[in-house]
């Protein structure tokens, strides 16, 4: 039997964020920011339309939310 296996990039949390992301060879920007807050910062000032750091933090915030609120309601049966 041929197995194929093959190396995990591996899971990181961004400092920025604190989204998880796979660190990718070849990434740009920082190896403990994910590929969205590695942008240039000119872009995160409202220029070109970025989406600032604290957007993508509270984003992230509200996204933890909704997944603890639907686990909680999936494993303990509230509907």
């Amino acid at each position: 039997m041929f197995y194929d296996w093959r190396m995990a990039f591996p899971i990181k949390v961004c400092v920025v964020c604190g989204e998880e992301f796979e660190l990718k060879p070849g990434k740009p920007g920082f190896a403990n920011r994910c590929p969205e807050c590695s942008e240039p910062e000119a872009e995160e000032g409202g220029v070109a339309g970025g989406v600032g750091a604290v957007d993508r933090k509270s984003a992230a915030e509200l996204n933890e939310a909704r997944r603890e609120t639907m686990k909680n309601m999936l494993y303990r049966g509230e509907s």
